[in-house]
């Protein structure tokens, strides 16, 4: 049953994504109240499947991975190699609003599904792609994960610590940010089509997305200054008896006088070496090493981190996962909902990032437990088709309707 009262009720989106772009950006559509039509390669399904960690004994289709980014879909195996394959995927754009895809620039023309394909079926379709170096260019055709897209776009050097080799980072920042950004410019298109009746073909880069997410080094070498690396200046990490907290003094003109107050250093205020942001900036290991002394007096994290709270300098514990998980700001958030798992009884995952209406937003359902499990269901159902031709789709191996 959809809740009428999400902005997306009744929106149709036929949904050619894996991995984790495309499905975070379906996944988002679908929490706002969207049906999500999730096309899966027969017999495999999407490529996260198998990742880790498995929730149930004994079977290798059901990672936390895919699970947490596919909650609330529907899965329909279709083989789009399939000479058949394109009369069906045909009759699924004329019945959707929206597709998404995230194959490699080309792939989708040679399946038959892409944009100008698919709109002569539905002339006023919103089609996103979303890639790691955009539709077009030199790099168009490059594969990509986060990973590589972290280092072409620069923010592996910036992250870069003096001395040391640039490394791989944890978050997969690249895959979240073309997602949001798609999912933010596919609701814009829609806007502009109950508007004016008109579709939209979106281009989602990766690389862009992630250059976009830069502050200040970027700005500032597009007009002849110099990128700010790591250690960023006016951001901190200090140790305070085995345990870690980090706080800012930058972002805001007010920071550094709160903190020299909090410190009893009004002197520091006339001090040349820290008196402007600029100096502040060019003498940051000296100022680093002054705050690092004070916060050292502390017996505890939790009391430095006090008396930072006390004096509205912007602070937190270097907390992991589980401390996360755990913490009751995201429990009263409701964060971390509860979806059914036929096999595992039931699953934990994230919440949408934001709430609506003063409530959370959270999965519509979970998520498909078998590949193709809702074939039947949308072709059937949502298209029409009689069980007689559904049966011959099975026999010729176009889908897979367990």
């Amino acid at each position: 049953m959809s809740d009428a009262s999400l902005p997306l009720t009744g929106l149709v989106v036929l949904d050619f994504t894996r991995v984790l772009a495309g499905p975070y950006c379906t996944r988002l559509l679908a929490d706002l109240g969207a049906r999500v039509i999730k096309i899966e390669r027969p017999g495999v399904g999407d490529e996260m499947r198998p990742a880790a960690f498995q929730v149930e004994p004994g079977r290798a289709d059901q990672s936390t991975y895919f699970i947490r980014v596919n909650v609330g879909k529907e899965s329909v195996a279709l083989d789009l190699g399939h000479p058949e394959a394109k009369a069906v995927v045909l009759d699924l754009a004329r019945a959707a609003d929206v597709v998404v895809e995230n194959f490699l620039p080309g792939v989708v023309a040679r399946l038959g599904c892409d944009y100008d394909t698919l709109r002569a079926a539905r002339p006023d379709l919103v089609y996103c792609s979303i890639s790691g170096y955009g539709q077009t260019g030199p790099w168009r055709q490059q594969p990509a994960f986060a990973h590589v897209v972290n280092a072409a776009s620069g923010m592996m050097a910036l992250e870069r610590v003096e001395g040391e080799a640039p490394r791989a980072a944890n978050i997969q920042a690249a895959d979240v940010l073309a997602a949001t950004h798609a999912f933010g410019a596919i609701t814009a298109a829609l806007w502009r089509r109950a508007r004016s009746g008109r579709g939209a073909y979106i281009d989602v880069s990766m690389l862009e997305a992630l250059v976009a997410a830069d502050d200040i080094s970027y700005a500032a070498v597009l007009n002849g200054g110099e990128p700010l690396g790591a250690p960023r200046p006016g951001m901190a990490v200090y140790a305070v008896s085995g345990r870690y907290l980090a706080l800012q003094i930058v972002g805001a003109t007010a920071l550094w006088e709160r903190i020299a107050a909090a410190m009893g250093r009004a002197d520091l205020a006339a001090d040349p070496r820290f008196a402007t942001p600029i100096a502040r900036r060019e003498n940051w290991p000296a100022l680093r090493e002054i705050i690092g002394g004070w916060i050292g007096r502390f017996a505890t994290a939790d009391e430095a981190l006090a008396a930072l709270t006390r004096a509205r300098v912007p602070c937190a514990p270097v907390l992991d996962p589980p401390e996360v998980i755990a913490h009751p700001h995201l429990a009263q958030r409701q964060f971390f909902p509860t979806v059914p798992h036929p096999g595992a009884g039931s699953v934990r995952v994230t919440a949408s990032p934001f709430h609506l209406d003063s409530r959370p937003v959270g999965p519509a359902g979970p998520a498909p437990y078998r590949v193709g499990e809702h074939t039947r269901a949308v072709l059937e159902g949502l298209l029409g088709y009689a069980p007689d031709r559904v049966a011959a789709l099975v026999a010729a191996g176009v889908i897979e309707a367990p």
